[in-house]
């Protein structure tokens, strides 16, 4: 699926599986900025600290390139995290056979956006 247009920011080839990291982005979808980051910060999760970043780098974009933007209009508007490649290697088991392990990464899109009748 394609993100939509906005203040965009995005992680590939991130090594942890989406299932992990979609239970944590579930949390913060459609928020405001600062309840998001304050959320993941609070977070346990290895996935939280991924997107927390991810979210970070998109308000950093959205800020460089539109300097009259306050940080308290920002909200998630739309937050993706995609299955990324699989790599497979193989794990030795009992009596000379083997099974195969499966290591998943995922793609994180974020898109950022004003939060439109506010600051006018």
């Amino acid at each position: 699926m394609e993100i939509k247009k906005g203040y965009t920011a995005h992680a590939r080839y991130v090594r942890m599986s989406p299932y992990k990291v979609r239970r944590i982005a579930d949390k913060v979808r459609k928020k405001p900025y600062g309840d998001a980051i304050a959320l993941l910060e609070n977070l346990p999760h290895k996935g939280a600290r991924l997107l927390r970043k991810v979210i970070q780098s998109a308000a950093a974009n959205a800020l460089y390139t539109n300097k009259n933007l306050d940080e308290e209009l920002l909200y998630i508007r739309d937050l993706q995290v995609n299955e990324g490649v699989r790599m497979k290697r193989v794990w030795p088991r009992a009596r000379g056979r083997a099974d195969r392990l499966i290591k998943r990464t995922c793609h994180i899109s974020v898109a950022l956006d004003e939060i439109a009748g506010r600051g006018e």
